[in-house]
């Protein structure tokens, strides 16, 4: 008997199978069969992520359970005051996360282990917000952020309230693995232990609009701006349109993009890096005139901008929106007087190089980190510690960024009021938030950058992955459409390579990503994804103007592909 058919024929025969699981697998097709079971779903340093399903490869209530065992274990072996201080539990608009949370917090229960949760859908950084603010030892979200509606995940967070970094995620994934049969756990506890689990909400959601509000930089500022809002149908929702609500500005909500609805009904996709998620929005900003649109993803930890500008809607990258909150933050804490002693800026390897240049010309240094916010978080919490530098923003190129770090995750409530400032600071000038990003790009040189993602499912697809990434560093590229490659980064080998010269590289955890930097200033970047089946290229391409850095993007992607035969 395969591994496949042995674990298949374990899950249909166990006596412990949830039973919504059995006409499923009983109508499996042996294709189906093999990706559900060929083999276990990571629980990795970003926690779980993949398709709704029974299966071992699957999120399901019995996977969740070995993960959450796992967690409750490392928990234990923290000590009784790591039971006590207890686990900060959010869930966002999915189908099975609320189930699946609560369930998570009677497991917990079960062994002896505090939870607070959330009574209904929430924010991820609302979570992290929460872990820090009840003093927690840690925290669960139940949440697939922007992937598609078939999706649901599982994110563990430090009691800092940032995510796990590998240090410690790969001692909750040894308790993890440890386990052998997700099948045999159950999460019935006591009604003494049920005691263990406390319900939260409105005490905490009050607690985290106030600190959002205290980011305003000009609260006074004149707010005649028309924003329209759409939280995808996840827990953007309330929290923004709250927040707008109490700082005063109008917000026009895409209505039919409002319900927690878990299969995004009303959107081709709830991802604002794709086009598909301003398709409403643009409709209702057309008919309302109005200057921004802004789109959050269903947990709420990423933000897409739309600016009208010379009459039509724009949509910009999060590189390009990142930089523009760069810009009105330092402008402004500089003008003010408020701009930290040795100010320090945080954005990831994958990240443009013009937020880097907007933040040095403020005097600002930038830190980068490997992709994933918790590589920032880490190092807030370091610089809070040893008071070396002093935070000023945080971002990444996939939409995410973080204000003020009373949140240790992306948070889309604190963009959304920034870039809300921003906006009606600008206008009073007469420009809106394209002229500012054409401001930046004459002073600081014109980019263009991009992400194509290669969608490669199943085992076939993370095979041809590894072999993609294999076969770059084997036959690593001296040229790239026909421009000199004068850099080379790899930070899974931990080598930089100039010409004939090999160095180490320093300073981050090792990690699937190649870097090349190119003879006219640009970059191309080359990573598995952590939570999806997909291949992502990222490119930084510097032109002598916008049509220049276009062609110049167009003809790099060509390149690459013929490069990995992809």
């Amino acid at each position: 008997m395969s591994l496949v058919q042995e674990r298949y024929e374990k899950w249909v025969n166990h006596p412990n199978l949830d039973p919504r699981y059995k006409d499923d697998l009983a109508n499996m097709t042996e294709e189906e069969k093999n990706d559900a079971f060929y083999t276990l779903i990571e629980f990795g340093t970003a926690g779980m992520r993949g398709l709704l399903g029974p299966g071992t490869n699957r999120i399901n209530i019995h996977t969740i359970r070995k993960a959450t065992q796992g967690y409750a274990n490392y928990i234990q072996k923290a000590g009784p005051e790591a039971c006590q201080a207890g686990i900060a539990i959010g869930y966002d608009n999915r189908h099975m996360s609320k189930e699946l949370a609560f369930d998570c917090a009677d497991l917990l229960a079960k062994n002896n282990i505090r939870s607070y949760v959330f009574e209904s859908l929430r924010p991820t950084p609302e979570l992290s917000f929460a872990v820090r603010h009840l003093h927690c030892f840690g925290g669960i979200m139940i949440t697939a952020s922007h992937n598609p509606k078939e999706y649901n995940g599982y994110k563990l967070y430090d009691d800092k309230g940032c995510q796990l970094v590998p240090a410690l995620a790969s001692q909750v994934i040894g308790e993890v693995n440890a386990i052998e049969d997700e099948l045999a756990i159950d999460a019935k506890c006591t009604d003494e232990q049920k005691k263990l689990v406390t319900v939260i909400g409105k005490d905490v959601d009050e607690e985290y609009y106030k600190n959002v509000l205290s980011i305003q930089l000009n609260p006074d500022v004149k707010k005649d701006i028309k924003i329209v809002f759409s939280p995808e149908h996840g827990t953007a929702n309330i929290p923004v349109q709250e927040v707008y609500k109490r700082a005063g500005y109008t917000c026009i909500p895409v209505v039919e993009q409002c319900t927690p609805d878990p299969d995004f009904s009303n959107t081709p996709t709830p991802n604002p890096e794709q086009p598909g998620a301003y398709e409403l929005a643009l409709k209702y900003a057309k008919e309302n005139d109005a200057d921004v649109i802004l789109v959050c993803d269903p947990d709420a930890d990423r933000m897409g901008v739309g600016v009208k500008h010379n009459g039509e809607y724009v949509v910009l990258t999060g590189n390009q929106s990142g930089s523009v909150e760069i810009e009105y933050i330092c402008s402004q804490l500089k003008e003010k007087g408020l701009m930290p002693e040795n100010p320090v800026m945080f954005n990831t390897v994958v990240t443009s190089d013009l937020g880097e240049k907007v933040a040095a010309d403020y005097g600002v240094s930038t830190e980068k980190t490997l992709t994933g916010f918790k590589f920032i978080g880490e190092k807030v919490a370091k610089y809070e510690v040893t008071h070396e530098k002093n935070y000023v923003f945080g971002y990444e190129e996939s939409y995410g960024s973080l204000i003020k770090p009373f949140v240790r995750d992306k948070d889309a409530p604190q963009a959304c009021l920034m870039l809300a400032e921003a906006a009606s600071y600008y206008k009073q000038q007469g420009k809106d938030l394209v002229d500012v990003l054409d401001g930046l790009y004459e002073r600081h040189g014109t980019y263009e950058e991009s992400q194509v993602a290669l969608t490669l499912s199943g085992e076939a697809g993370a095979n041809r992955i590894k072999e993609i990434l294999a076969n770059l560093r084997k036959d690593a590229p001296s040229q790239i459409n026909g421009v000199k490659v004068v850099r080379s980064e790899d930070y899974k080998e931990c080598t930089i390579k100039e010409g004939d010269t090999v160095t180490e590289l320093t300073g981050f955890t090792k990690s699937d990503v190649l870097k090349y930097y190119l003879e006219d200033g640009s970059w191309i970047a080359v990573r598995p994804s952590g939570t999806e089946p997909k291949c992502k290229f990222y490119y930084c391409i510097k032109g002598n103007s916008k049509e220049d850095a276009h062609e110049k993007t167009v003809a790099y992607q060509q390149a690459m592909k013929e490069l990995t035969n992809s």
